[in-house]
């Protein structure tokens, strides 16, 4: 049986030189319970300061806020000495182990004000943070943990006059007010290779979710999510831990510190990391550059290093990782290529990285990592048209092909951010139905960037004759209108089907968005759609730089799921619309168009025109 390394005894913080403390290792500790902690106590936190070894912080207990953070959510109340003074409680100190003579009381998870001149800091019991091992049904075989402690009422409330004290300090007034008087540090989520307007476009939504972006340099630039070799000696307490979203050519992380570590499993943060209950995301070891001292924000700033196995919780009183996990994501390529004013190509990058994989989160990483390499070129300009065609490797459905043209407009937005609004969309409707999960083994997107504004509106078409015989073939001419340009026109000839039925009929001259736009409609209001008819609707989805010729007759089209149903007999119809067992929805159209032939255009084509003809 493994022996446990036993963290050294650390005495009272303040009486004894650093370098008699000795950082904690991994293996098996000693909790002190909540009800156990007095105001008075000398206690001490390891952090790291700079590059990866933790140090020692001197702490003061103030005592045990009850319900700080909830029905018997417990805070043990705290000041931090040292270090600590001077940088205030910097974001990125989440999960700071506390110990109390060799003992582990909980995780520095909190702050109290931003501009407080005193260092003080909320700390999570660890008894708290141990809730969330059983959440886990991932726990390995033998998995050695502290001994669990029920979390008891604690013997020793908060003085009434520090608590005033403390609320004339820094508290928001006025109280409780609209905001919680203690607070979680913040998690900064790092974007590294990001640029500011990719950021200052994505800000309202991130901080809609509670998350606090920040432009970063280098960071998790590996391409793998196996764990490096060393993995198991790997994030002792006291060290920094990052949660990865994108690594690679750029990269997204969140960072904090490692409250404990019973070799196999990991405790951090002592608060919630996006609060998403299972998780599976890559885990990595982290150094740090320097903490930024400010009265408004301070923060840790560092890199992510080596990954060294994966976060499998992530709970309101911290996050649970697993060392020597793998855990998936999805390869992205992106090359993005610049055109000149022959069309040809005058420059281009090609760009690697991966995205966790996530309902909510792979989405949003989608539409982020796109625009951001859209917005690197030094040819980008506003009068461009964008053009991106893409393929998704699916594990166990049909892969799927995406591809558009946006020019500018009237849109209210930029148009990389446009564009990347059109990709996150598409992945959110994979990730986002009820059935089943997609599973995505590489994404590749070639962009190309057009001169000029591309656009062209359909404007009007004619044909000689308006009566025609079933069978015949007719010629006809269509116009199109440019943006600043002379008009376009196109002749072909349409094929009269010979079983075509008597009476009034009509060509139509559309867009891609007049014919997707019913079927579409039935996916939208159908919850039971499974992946595979997902990938089925959106490859059948058609391309908007082409023009499309279809025959419209007078007869209802059905439509479920990804299928098109033009003949459908109205007894069926109505059983099918009716029937409590079918449990999705058919959409109905009051006619019937049927595609003969699209032209290609190195433009947008928008609009639709129809000529009306008559069958004799």
């Amino acid at each position: 049986m493994k022996t446990w390394l036993a963290v050294a005894l650390v005495v009272a913080a303040g009486l004894a030189p650093a370098a008699d403390l000795t950082p904690p290792k991994a293996g098996k500790v000693e909790i002190l319970r909540l009800q156990d902690v007095k105001p008075g106590m000398q206690a001490t936190a390891w952090t790291v300061f700079q590059g990866s070894t933790p140090e020692p912080v001197p702490i003061d207990i103030i005592g045990v806020w009850r319900n700080a953070m909830g029905p018997r959510q417990h805070v043990i109340m705290a000041k931090m000495g040292g270090k600590a003074q001077r940088t205030g409680v910097a974001g990125g100190m989440s999960g700071s182990p506390v110990y109390i003579d060799g003992k582990l009381i909980g995780a520095v998870a909190l702050r109290l004000s931003q501009f407080s001149p005193d260092a003080i800091c909320g700390i999570t019991p660890i008894e708290s943070m141990l809730e969330i091992q059983d959440f886990d049904a991932s726990r390995p075989q033998g998995a050695r943990t502290p001994d669990r402690a029920a979390v008891e009422p604690s013997g020793a409330e908060m003085p009434s006059e520090l608590v005033s004290q403390l609320v004339a300090a820094g508290a928001k007034f006025p109280f409780p007010g609209s905001g919680a008087l203690m607070t979680p540090i913040e998690t900064p989520l790092v974007f590294s290779g990001f640029t500011t307007e990719t950021l200052n476009a994505y800000e309202p939504l991130l901080r809609q979710m509670g998350i606090t972006p920040v432009q970063g340099g280098s960071s998790a630039t590996t391409l793998t999510a196996k764990p490096a070799a060393g993995w198991e000696h790997a994030l002792n307490p006291g060290e920094a831990i990052s949660g990865i979203l994108v690594s690679g050519d750029m990269s997204t992380t969140g960072m904090g510190t490692v409250t404990y570590n019973d070799g196999k499993r990991v405790l951090a943060f002592g608060h919630q990391f996006f609060d998403l209950g299972p998780v599976d995301m890559p885990m990595a070891k982290s150094e740090i550059l320097t903490v930024l001292s400010s009265a408004f924000q301070p923060n840790k700033v560092g890199n992510s290093t080596d990954v060294v196995g994966a976060l499998r919780q992530d709970r309101h009183t911290g996050i649970m990782g697993e060392l020597g996990a793998e855990s998936p994501v999805i390869p992205v390529h992106v090359r993005v290529r610049a055109h000149g004013d022959n069309d040809a190509v005058v420059k281009e990058k090609d760009l690697n990285f991966n995205v966790f994989v996530h309902p909510k989160w792979t989405p949003f990483l989608m539409s982020a990592t796109l625009n951001n390499s859209l917005q690197q070129m030094n040819l980008y300009a506003d009068e461009m048209t964008y053009s991106i065609s893409a393929d998704v490797t699916m594990d166990g459905t049909p892969n799927l092909h995406l591809s558009t043209m946006l020019a500018p407009g009237e849109f209210p937005a930029p148009m990389p951010q446009m564009l990347a609004g059109w990709w996150g969309d598409k992945f959110n409707r994979l990730f986002l139905n009820n059935v089943d999960a997609p599973k995505l083994k590489s994404v590749n997107a070639v962009v190309d960037l057009l001169p000029a504004r591309r656009m062209a509106i359909i404007e009007s078409a004619w044909t000689p004759a308006a009566e025609v015989d079933a069978g015949a073939e007719i010629p006809v001419k269509i116009f199109l209108r440019p943006y600043r340009g002379e008009r376009i026109e196109r002749a072909l000839t349409v094929k009269i089907p010979a079983g075509m039925p008597k009476g009034e009929h009509r060509i139509q001259f559309s867009d891609a968005d007049t014919l997707d736009r019913s079927q579409g409609g039935a996916a939208r209001n159908n919850r039971g759609m499974d992946v595979a008819s997902m990938v089925s609707l959106l490859n059948q989805e058609r391309a908007n730089n082409r023009l499309y010729v279809s025959l419209v007759q007078s007869r209802s089209t059905y439509f479920a799921d990804d299928k098109t149903l033009p003949n459908l007999p109205s007894s069926i119809a109505n059983v099918m619309q009716t029937s409590p067992a079918a449990g999705r929805p058919l959409v109905g159209a009051p006619s019937s168009t049927q595609v003969q032939q699209s032209i290609a255009f190195d433009q947008v084509v928008s609009g639709n025109y129809s000529l009306r003809i008559k069958v004799k």
